[in-house]
This record gives C-alpha cells, sequence and structure tokens, in this order.
C-alpha cells in the first residue's frame, strides 16, 4: 500500500487528475461520441446480473485509468479486504463493519473479536423464518384468538427506511391479504394515521430499536401500547401477543411487557443505515416470506463477493464510487440524481438519502484533520416517469451540473399494453438527449423563429449512468442495494473518512431532550438558549 500522505490531495494520482481536468473540462460528450464509434460497448461493466453504461459521463480512458490509480493510492483493496475481514475500521466506536455477514451463506465464517458471527446471523435468520410462517400461516393468533392480518413497524432511521423501501419495492411479491404499514415520525399524525382503521385484535407491532431507548420509537410504541390495549380489554397480557420487538435490550423489552422469547437481535457491527437485511428486516420476511427474503440476501451476496474480487476497471461498486469523486471533488457537482424507472422503487431514492448522506456527510478525515475537498454529494430523485414532468427541466436547461443515475428493467411485473416499452422508450430518451442536447443550429432548423431560438437549446453534455436489470425480484433489489452500500465505501475510502459513524445526528437529539421539559412545564421555565430559541419556546408555550 502507498505510504499515508496526509491529505488526499497531496497524492500523485491525485495532482494527475487536476491536471487532466483542465484539459478536459470543456469536453463534450457529442465530441467523444463522434470520435469514437465504439464508446457505448467500451464503458460498460455487465456483471452479476446488472449492466452498467457508463458512456455518457465526462470522462476518457486517460480519466478512469486516473481515477483507478487514485484508488490503488488510497488504498482501497486493503480497505475492503479490512472490513470483509472484520477489523474496526469504524474507528470512533471502535467496531467491525459488517453488513456483508448479514447474507453470508452458512459455512462460511467472519471473525470479529475471536468469534465467528456467521452461525449467530442464522440462527437470528431462523428464528425470524419460523415467526414469520407462524404469523403468514394464522398460526400465531393475538390475544382474542384472531389471526394477525395487520403488521406496524415501528423505527425509525435505519430502523424504518430500509423496511419501508424493501416492502414498496417487493410489493409484487407480498401477501395481499395482510396490510402493512410504516411509523416513523414522532408527529402524532404518524400513528393516528397507522392504526385509524384497523383493528387491534388483529394487529401486530414490530418495535425496532437496538436500545429500546430511541426517543421518537419508544414514544410511538407506547402509543401503540395504548391504543392495543384500549382495544383488547385493558389487559398487560396483551401486550405479549401483540408485540415484538428488534432489540438487544431484553431488560427494557420486558419491562414494555414482549416476551424476550420474541426479540430478535442483532449486533454493534451493523450500522442502522445497513440494516435492512438483519431482523430489522422481519417485517419484510413477513410480507413476502422466508424464501423470497434468502433470495434477497443472496442477491445482496453476490455484489458483495464481486465487490470483494473483481479487478476495479471490471468492478461496479468501484467505477460508480470513483465517477462521484469525479463530480464531487473535480466539477463540483453538489447533487446526484437517482431515477428509477419503476414505480415499485419509488421510495429507493428515499433509501439511498440516509445510505449516503449520513454515511459521508463527514468534514474531517480518519486522523480528525479537515478535509480540504468536498465530500458526501447530496442523493435525491423521484421515479421516471413523474420526474421528467417537474424536476428534469432543471437538470436539461439549468445551470447546475447533476450526474444522473437511471434504473430501469428489460421485463416489468405488470404487462399492461404498452406501459413498458413506453416507460424503457422514456428513460433511453433522457439520457439520450442530456447527453446530446439540440443546438441552436438543430433548434433552427425546426422553423423555430430567432427570438424563441434560446430558449429551446439543450446544451447537453449533462452525465449519467444507466442501470439495467432483467426484472426487479427480491435478488435484484438485494444487489442493487448492495452496489449502492460499496458505492459509498468506495467514495468514503478515497476520501479517507469514517462512512459508518453519525455522529452528526446526536447534536439535535441532545438539544431536543433539552427543550421537551421546558415546553411541558406547568410553570414559566428559566430559559438559557439563544434570543431566537427562547422566543420560540415562549410562542409555541403561549399558542399550543
Amino acid at each position: 500500500m502507498t505510504p499515508a500522505i496526509k491529505s488526499l490531495t497531496g497524492r500523485p494520482a491525485w495532482k494527475a487528475l487536476e491536471a487532466h481536468f483542465d484539459k478536459v473540462r470543456d469536453l463534450n460528450l457529442r465530441k467523444l461520441f463522434a470520435d469514437d464509434r465504439e464508446r457505448g460497448d467500451r464503458f460498460r461493466i455487465e456483471d452479476v446480473g446488472l449492466y452498467l453504461d457508463y458512456s455518457k459521463n465526462r470522462i476518457t480512458s486517460e480519466t478512469v485509468s486516473l481515477l483507478l490509480q487514485l484508488a490503488d493510492e488510497c488504498g482501497l483493496r486493503a480497505k475492503i479486504d479490512a472490513m470483509f475481514r472484520g477489523e474496526k475500521i469504524n474507528i470512533t466506536e471502535n467496531r467491525a463493519v459488517l453488513h456483508v455477514a448479514l447474507r453470508a451463506p452458512k459455512g462460511t465464517s467472519i471473525i470479529v473479536d475471536g468469534q465467528d458471527v456467521v452461525p449467530e446471523v442464522h440462527a437470528v435468520l431462523d428464528k425470524m423464518a419460523d415467526f414469520s410462517e407462524r404469523v403468514r400461516s394464522g398460526a400465531w393468533t393475538g390475544h382474542t384468538g384472531k389471526r394477525i392480518r395487520n403488521v406496524i413497524n415501528i423505527g425509525i432511521g435505519g430502523s424504518d427506511l430500509g423496511p419501508v423501501m424493501a416492502y414498496e419495492a417487493l410489493k409484487h411479491y407480498s401477501d395481499r391479504k395482510m396490510i402493512f404499514r410504516f411509523v416513523s415520525n414522532v408527529d402524532g399524525t404518524d400513528s393516528a394515521e397507522a392504526v385509524q382503521d384497523l383493528d387491534p385484535a388483529e394487529t401486530l407491532f414490530i418495535v425496532s430499536s437496538k436500545t429500546f431507548t430511541t426517543l421518537e420509537t419508544m414514544t410511538n410504541a407506547h402509543t401503540a401500547r395504548a391504543w392495543a390495549l384500549q382495544g383488547l380489554g385493558g389487559d398487560p397480557k396483551a401486550v405479549a401477543k401483540h408485540f415484538v420487538a428488534v432489540s438487544t435490550n431484553a431488560a427494557k423489552v420486558s419491562e414494555f411487557g414482549i416476551d424476550t422469547e420474541n426479540m430478535f437481535g442483532f449486533w454493534d457491527w451493523v450500522g442502522g443505515r445497513y440494516s435492512m437485511d438483519s431482523a430489522i428486516g422481519l417485517s419484510t420476511m413477513i410480507a413476502i416470506g422466508p424464501d423470497n427474503f434468502r433470495a434477497m440476501l443472496a442477491g445482496f451476496h453476490e455484489v458483495d463477493e464481486h465487490f470483494r474480487t473483481a479487478p476495479f476497471e471490471r468492478n461496479l461498486p468501484v467505477i460508480l464510487g470513483l465517477l462521484e469523486v469525479w463530480y464531487s471533488d473535480f466539477f463540483k457537482a453538489e447533487t446526484v440524481a437517482v431515477l428509477p424507472y419503476e414505480q415499485y422503487l419509488k421510495r429507493f431514492p428515499a433509501y439511498l438519502q440516509q445510505l449516503t448522506m449520513e454515511s459521508n456527510g463527514k468534514h474531517v478525515t480518519l486522523e480528525g484533520l479537515p478535509t480540504d475537498y468536498p465530500t458526501g454529494p447530496i442523493y435525491w430523485g423521484e421515479p421516471g416517469t413523474n420526474g421528467q414532468h417537474s424536476f428534469y427541466q432543471l437538470i436539461h436547461q439549468g445551470t447546475r451540473l447533476i450526474p444522473c443515475d437511471f434504473i430501469a428493467f428489460f421485463k416489468t411485473l405488470n404487462p399492461l399494453g404498452r406501459h413498458h416499452d413506453i416507460l424503457i422508450a422514456n428513460v433511453l430518451a433522457q439520457s439520450e438527449a442530456l447527453a446530446f442536447g439540440k443546438t441552436a443550429e438543430e433548434v433552427k432548423a425546426e422553423g423555430t423563429p430567432d427570438w424563441l431560438v434560446p430558449h429551446r437549446v439543450f446544451e447537453g453534455n449533462r452525465p449519467s449512468n444507466t442501470i439495467l436489470a432483467q426484472e426487479l425480484s427480491p435478488s435484484t433489489l438485494g444487489k442493487l442495494v448492495a452496489l449502492y452500500e460499496h458505492s459509498v465505501f468506495t467514495q468514503g475510502a478515497i476520501w479517507n473518512i469514517d462512512s459508518f459513524d453519525q455522529w452528526g445526528v446526536e447534536l439535535g437529539k441532545v438539544l431536543a431532550q433539552r427543550i421537551i421539559p421546558e415546553l411541558e412545564s406547568k410553570t414559566e421555565p428559566d430559559l438559557k438558549h439563544d434570543s431566537s430559541t427562547n422566543a420560540l419556546i415562549r410562542r409555541y408555550r403561549r399558542l399550543k
């Protein structure tokens, strides 16, 4: 491995990329494609059931070569190996980072603190499968003997975004005789609407909180408990038939009234935003069944192994991650649009927001030094074709450079006449239009009046990736999530940051705990905040 250099920007490959960028920053995709008729074939990777076309990026072969050199100088291979070995690469919390262990097949071995964690993972998966089958079959009944028809997941952050996204993405495979809902926001409206039309006797709550102390989750859990008991005659024993926990705090779980036999554990080497394939995915398994859940895990594992073993020039997550570094740090692009042309993936961009921005929204290096380069672009998006009729205007003709990831599938799960052909025609047209635009000459040739020409010009040269797969199956979903997980890892490795802590979520939570009693106090509190916060607290108290 290249010896450590204090700053990324001091590395030889970085210096070479800066010089290279000065030469290619104004290159146009029109010219790049005109000069190289094979470009669309050369800048693509097909592996593990995924097809990545990255030819419509503002890159040359030299760009890719220098980015790969940068990856080598940053020790990316060694960092990947360290993660898979179970080393404690989350240095600020002294933890291993082993979401890859959650989908490791039986018989493999991953050691953390001298212990093989893979058998533990499969013990939890088997327990989840047994419970899921009992709920799905009706063998598990509620306090009154009725079968469970409604499942409500209560969590926040990674304990919510993953399960919500997975349920929506795999709804085609779910048991349609059951209702699944998700409560995360401490806003009481979220809880109220989730149970509005449900029978407590037929409702199961999954409370997901590692510590069983998370403010939002436990506030919502106690509200759900009160609602359930009110509808079930007030017997506290009913809680054990209508609540289960995904947690590691047996004492708190038992105190709540949940039988610890129905507590599903996970480990501190699983970050919340990487946990949808752990026990946090219990609602997903109940919805789609254990076999489909295991197929999703197999998809994750396929990409894990690809990331671990494929040469970087043919490595899907590595190439995606290096392209983000190229745009963030050299073009100074501040956002990335993720645009799935699949309605089932409507929550996928929201899921990626936490995965990417909580991971790489960091301003200091592993050594605690300020970065002198941008990190962590903003991820956002919406399914196509909806987005085409709203924010695509800015991507096409606005003043900001917004790299795009298009995601689409060769087959639809709901074949309805011409729908899918029209959908795919749109995704292909959008990437083509972004890349090549429309010149003033082309606009004039259509008979457009001179005064109108500037308004109808598309500059083009807007970069995009296109990611294709056969169809949206549980396996494919696992592959897509792992693809972005490891792209995030690649970016963090290059930026020399800790992608696995999230101290940025703490400060506001701590301050909120101080403000809550000030809002609820029966007497006027002695406020010691800034003048703005003090005034807002007083106004709220007066008007609530």
